[in-house]
């Protein structure tokens, strides 16, 4: 993974580095590995990853029918 410091400004490279670690799923795996998982906790946790997955897909294509309202969209302010 790589990241250019433009202007020596090092605090936006660190951000950029955080949110590409966090969309690769590197500080899931890094708590995930800290300590010993046992199969069936993996099982269970496998189990309910894949129903919130399949939830998510569902409420995403009510909306898109139009049988579900769309989600508020967030408001950017200047700074």
């Amino acid at each position: 993974m790589q990241v250019l410091v433009r202007d020596n400004n090092v605090d936006q490279a660190l951000r950029v580095l955080k949110k590409k670690m966090q969309r690769e799923g590197v500080f899931r795996e890094m708590r995930a590995r800290r300590a010993y998982e046992k199969p069936s906790e993996k099982r269970a946790r496998e189990k309910a990853d894949a129903i919130r997955r399949l939830r998510k897909l569902a409420r995403k294509q009510l909306q898109r029918e139009g049988l579900l309202p769309a989600p508020k969209k967030k408001v950017m302010r200047a700074r």
